[in-house]
């Protein structure tokens, strides 16, 4: 049974102006589209990637993903079970998390570390008195390649990598099974990103954990993913084992994304850039969603949206894939 399973998921947002000017201009409300008819699932103890340009919906889908918004349409479940019935349980709920972007941000700056590593221990109920808390969230700093010490100090007195240490503490100390890691080294140097990377895979070796992984650096990509899903504009346009997609990509998207990745071994090779801007998502292109940055795109790619299909150990939504023309 997949840890957390998405089945055809879409969340709108209205962006509509106030009523008043509205009806001052004469047009109705408008809707942005962030997630679009996404599905997948995964494994226990297994990573999916998801990829793509900044305003693809990867921060949405993460967010869905742990019940912070609702879906529009479609259903999420979590172990087996409606991911809105698992938030009214605490066992359940307790057995996700989520390691965020800005490591100071996420961290709140009057806290002691000890007490913001204790939050979820305490709200959960996961051990009881103050010496089994305090001696589970110095558990919890060593395994992170802290001391129990530093508990003592605030978040401002860290590195940026450290703060992220901090953060994954956090994240685990309620003992989840499930973690959704929201671009958690894109913050930091490149230096200190192998460092994260590097212990979150120990990590999940260790406790069996399953991560859903938000990012738009490929080459993290590679080193963290099972699976990899590209998005573009809300919608997940090729799926599939991660190796497979890097090394035989069929999605045009895709593969203007691995060339865009830095090589040296590409270097005097021709390579085709990704032109042209992501259309709106309030008034998206109609037919494939790419279709106006693609050298492959014909007549039917311009009016008729791909739905995905098949292609050896990968789905992809193209209708060049289909047609044999990529």
């Amino acid at each position: 049974m997949p840890t957390l399973e998405a089945a055809g998921v879409s969340r709108s947002f209205d962006v509509s102006r106030p009523w008043l000017q509205r009806h001052l201009a004469g047009e109705g409300r408008r809707r942005l589209r962030a997630v679009d008819d996404v599905s997948f699932a995964i494994a226990p103890g297994t990573t999916l990637a998801l990829v793509g340009e900044s305003g693809c919906g990867k921060s949405t889908m993460a967010r869905l993903a742990v019940g912070l918004y609702e879906p529009s349409s479609g259903e999420i479940r979590f172990e087996g079970q409606s991911l809105s019935a698992a938030r009214a349980q605490p066992a359940l709920r307790r057995k996700m998390n989520m390691i965020f972007q800005d490591p100071y941000a996420s961290l709140n700056p009057r806290w002691r570390v000890r007490d913001i590593v204790a939050e979820p221990i305490r709200a959960f109920s996961i051990v009881q008195g103050r010496h089994a808390v305090a001696e589970r969230v110095g558990e919890l700093l060593v395994q992170v390649g802290l001391s129990a010490a530093d508990g003592e100090r605030f978040p401002h007195e860290f590195s940026g990598g450290q703060r992220q240490r901090i953060s994954i503490a956090r994240a685990l100390s309620s003992a989840p099974d499930f973690l959704v890691c929201d671009e958690p080294t894109s913050a930091l140097d490149v230096s200190v990103q192998a460092q994260i990377l590097n212990l979150m895979k120990r990590l999940q070796e260790r406790l069996g954990l399953t991560y859903l992984f938000i990012s738009h650096n490929l080459a993290v990509v590679r080193h963290m993913a099972d699976r990899l899903g590209v998005m573009y504009l809300g919608r997940i346009v090729e799926l599939g084992p991660g190796e497979d997609v890097f090394l035989s990509p069929r999605h045009p998207y895709t593969r203007m994304l691995l060339e865009a990745i830095p090589d040296l071994e590409m270097v005097g090779r021709a390579r085709t850039p990704i032109g042209g801007e992501v259309p709106s998502p309030i008034d998206p292109p109609p037919g494939c969603a790419f279709h106006p940055r693609c050298p492959l795109a014909n007549a039917r790619c311009r009016t008729e949206r791909p739905e995905p299909v098949p292609a050896d150990t990968v789905l992809v939504a193209c209708h060049a894939v289909a047609e044999a023309r990529a």
